[in-house]
């Protein structure tokens, strides 16, 4: 392994697909070990019931140049993220990046249904998933991680503070879970920071997830045909792209000047300098504002 993290241990916690695998993948290119987490695996599907898999991603993180090391773990299980923590330790002694990226909520959510009639039993699993997991996952993993200073703690979410702050996202459980862990975010980042490691939530743009480009009945050699049915899709951008933003911000000897802050792949794009897959640099958050919610035609110049 060569690069500027060949030397870190990262945790992605839900890595099976979607931005989880993109993270780990592009970790793994900058030399990393990465541990990746989920219930998909080769032998047994979770209730997504898809073909990804957890051992696929820790092949895709070894081929890329790191070391990728596949645990099934249910992360609301705490018996079960406690004994993936201690080996962890016990493997390799340190843990420098922690990436909360559980979710699992797309099957448990009606748009635009109120909450006394959505389904209850779903939106609170929903909760369950997208923010139980992650305290649980931070209780346990955040004493390994601060062992050495200059850890970082990334929050994925969807939507920056900003944003969601004025908008309202799809619905009350949905919103609720979103806004959660924006907040996670900003509250261990004021006890991360004085204890020398940096929190910050992380949100992608519109993602090309294997989920988005079934859903259009494209893939991602042929993803620009969904425009047809859906023209603001041109500034999607790839899994890997916010994983290329985790990469920065995990060698950047600087990431504490982003404590507690809410980010995006877009606007670290910039930062950094990074690209998408294709070289380009989509901006969806500034789009969304400037464009799509404005009721304007789809048009990506000067957003990607």
């Amino acid at each position: 392994m060569s690069g500027p993290l060949q030397d870190r241990v990262a945790l992605v916690a839900g890595a099976t697909r979607g931005a989880g695998r993109g993270i780990a993948v592009e970790l793994g290119a900058v030399g990393a070990t990465v541990y990746v987490t989920g219930r998909s695996t080769r032998e047994r599907r979770s209730e997504y019931d898809r073909p990804e898999t957890i051992e696929d991603t820790a092949d895709l993180v070894t081929a890329a140049g790191g070391h990728g090391i596949a645990v099934a773990a249910d992360h609301l299980e705490q018996s079960a993220v406690r004994d993936l923590v201690e080996r962890i330790d016990r493997e390799q002694g340190r843990l420098d990046i922690l990436v909360n990226d559980i979710w699992g909520g797309e099957k448990l959510f009606e748009w635009d249904t109120p909450v006394w009639e959505h389904d209850l039993a779903a939106g609170l699993r929903l909760l369950r998933l997208a923010v139980e997991t992650h305290a649980i996952t931070s209780h346990f993993a955040l004493p390994l991680l601060l062992r050495r200073p200059g850890g970082l703690v990334v929050e994925m979410t969807d939507g920056t503070a900003d944003h969601n702050r004025e908008t309202y996202r799809v619905n009350f459980f949905y919103d609720l879970a979103k806004a959660s862990v924006l907040r996670m975010a900003f509250a261990l980042g004021h006890e991360l920071g004085p204890r020398g490691a940096t929190a910050l939530a992380l949100t992608p743009g519109w993602l090309r997830s294997e989920l988005m480009l079934d859903a259009y009945g494209v893939r991602e050699d042929n993803w620009r045909d969904a425009l047809e049915r859906e023209p603001h899709f041109a500034v999607s951008e790839t899994p890997r792209y916010v994983g290329r933003a985790v990469a920065a911000l995990a060698a950047d000897s600087g990431v504490a000047r982003f404590n507690g802050q809410s980010l995006s792949s877009g606007q670290l794009a910039r930062e950094y300098g990074f690209t998408d897959l294709d070289g380009s640099r989509p901006d969806a958050w500034r789009y969304l504002v400037e464009v799509q919610d404005a009721g304007k035609p789809a048009d990506v110049t000067g957003y990607r």
